[in-house]
């Protein structure tokens, strides 16, 4: 999610500043291996399971990772759900810094992510928003004010001055978006099965954070845990609108946030202990997403 868009800028200036090294070795994992672990060919009415969205599915950094920039890992929740569902013809075109805009267009060498559906195709998952909102800038730029203010929130003060807060206004406006893709998605591959992912959670649920651990300031980690559930419901609303299912990824990784010990962590922080990019799910946190998405293609 949280990555500025386009080569060579695959990890946002602000994540770069904090986990530089960490990205650079996921970066590096990304397009230093092979790419013989790619899938089959697609099938010409599209492939039966077809995976679309942004670096939170692809997995950048969590070996073994294939798709040049795109940095998917092998371990992905969409790799878990297609072995879960027994799904054969399966194709993932998830790509990191994919914002909606990016299911129409190039992301480099990668075509535009709607064009991989079809008519055979029977389950779309897709995991999209935050980079329309500029999560990747955000944290980053949180990270950089929370130097001056520990104990206070200078990122919300930021995001809300004059008033009105600008990360719900980017939220609002990230709606009709993901609503168009939705559309599309179905017209696409009519005969599809969809499901919208959400975000899992990445800050804890309650307290002041682990400064400077995380360097994000005691006020603001409730500032982005509330914006992040803004994000989440505004997800969710999009789907019952579209008639698609959803799954919600943030109650089952509850607990594994960014503050945890490495061994019960899900979502990695601004220096990963465990292989993701920074502030990215790392492999157990692409595990329970895959459950809870397996859980809502099934239809429970």
């Amino acid at each position: 999610m949280a990555h500025a868009h386009g080569r060579g800028g695959r990890y946002g200036k602000g994540l770069a500043a904090l986990g530089a090294a960490a990205a650079l070795a996921a970066g590096a994992a990304g397009t230093a291996t092979a790419e013989g672990t790619e899938e089959a060919a697609t099938p010409a009415g599209g492939a039966r399971y077809v995976a679309l969205g942004d670096s939170y599915t692809s997995g950048p950094g969590i070996p073994q990772q294939t798709g040049g920039d795109c940095a998917r890992s092998s371990v992905n929740y969409p790799a878990l759900t297609a072995k879960s569902l027994h799904q054969t013809s399966f194709k993932d075109v998830s790509c990191s810094g994919a914002k909606t805009d990016d299911m129409w267009r190039a992301q480099g060498d990668n075509p535009p992510q709607l064009n991989t559906l079809g008519t055979g195709t029977r389950l779309v998952t897709l995991g999209i928003g935050g980079n329309d909102i500029g999560f990747g800038d955000i944290i980053g730029t949180c990270a950089q004010l929370s130097a001056t203010d520990p104990a206070g929130a200078p990122c919300r003060t930021k995001y809300t001055e004059g008033g009105a807060d600008q990360l719900t206004a980017r939220i609002a406006g990230a709606a009709p978006k993901v609503a168009q893709v939705l559309k599309d998605v179905h017209k696409r591959a009519p005969h599809a099965r969809v499901v919208l992912v959400g975000y899992p959670a990445i800050m804890p649920e309650d307290g002041a954070g682990c400064f400077p651990a995380v360097p994000i300031a005691a006020g603001d980690v409730p500032y982005l845990r509330d914006t992040e559930k803004k994000l989440n419901t505004m997800l969710l609303g999009e789907a019952r609108k579209a008639g698609v299912r959803f799954a919600d990824t943030y109650k089952p990784t509850l607990g594994h946030d960014v503050c945890k010990p490495a061994a019960d962590r899900w979502v990695e922080g601004a220096q990963p202990e465990n292989p993701a990019a920074p502030f990215h799910p790392n492999a157990r946190g692409e595990a329970a997403m895959a459950t809870a998405v397996t859980t809502a293609a099934r239809g429970r």
